[in-house]
């Protein structure tokens, strides 16, 4: 991270307990150096056994990853980060609508039988992320599965989680895969309204259908 980049992250991160008057040992490591380390193995596809000399032992890193996923704060820094930047950008901190849509990935040959599948339509064996994303384009929620994992099954799943993590969310946008009765389960059992934008008969090729770009936008690849 640069400078500029930490001061903006740091007042964000969760306090550790023995800065809370709750017990524990001081960290050995900066938390600064220990996200650049996590942020390479992510951005590379790295082992952490992999992990260069240049930051903390890949074993102190690990262990600082695995103790923020278990009591989830690497979301509650997520949460934090993306309510300032809404903020910065003169929106409430809680969404009220967003944009759901899924993509499949070919899986590399390491990747289990039982955890990946064949997409049909996008001839593609692998997996398929399925994303919520709020108007700017940020991350509500993700959701992992086997490509052959229909659209609408994962979709109630995961806007079943977005929803109870958003309260004020009342609006989401999809493409035509995700017609038919979860449009109904969506307003009667979650009170949220599920727009479907539906691409018409005469277009052909690429063709950016209105709010489904901001998924797009932000899907890694």
């Amino acid at each position: 991270m640069t400078d500029a980049e930490w001061a903006v992250v740091r007042p964000l991160l969760p306090v550790p307990g023995w800065l809370r008057g709750r017990g524990g040992q001081p960290e050995a490591y900066c938390h600064r150096a220990i996200l650049d380390a996590i942020r390479y193995l992510v951005d590379n596809g790295i082992k952490w056994r992999a992990m260069p000399a240049d930051f903390p032992p890949w074993d102190r890193a690990y262990a600082f990853f695995r103790r923020w996923r278990n009591h989830w704060l690497v979301k509650e820094f997520h949460d934090r980060l993306r309510a300032r930047i809404r903020e910065r950008e003169g929106r409430d901190t809680e969404p009220t609508a967003g944009v759901i849509d899924s993509q499949s990935v070919k899986a590399d040959a390491v990747v289990g039988a039982d955890s990946r599948g064949f997409d049909g339509g996008k001839l593609i064996n692998g997996r398929k992320r399925h994303v919520v994303v709020d108007t700017l384009g940020l991350l509500l929620g993700v959701m992992v599965t086997a490509a052959d994992t229909g659209d609408r099954a994962a979709a109630q799943v995961l806007l079943e989680q977005v929803a109870d993590a958003h309260h004020r969310l009342a609006l989401v946008w999809a493409d035509g895969g995700y017609t038919g009765p979860l449009v109904e389960y969506c307003l009667a059992t979650l009170a949220l309204v599920l727009a479907i934008v539906k691409r018409s008969d005469d277009m052909r090729g690429f063709v950016v259908l209105p709010k489904r770009w901001i998924v797009d936008a932000s899907s890694p690849t």
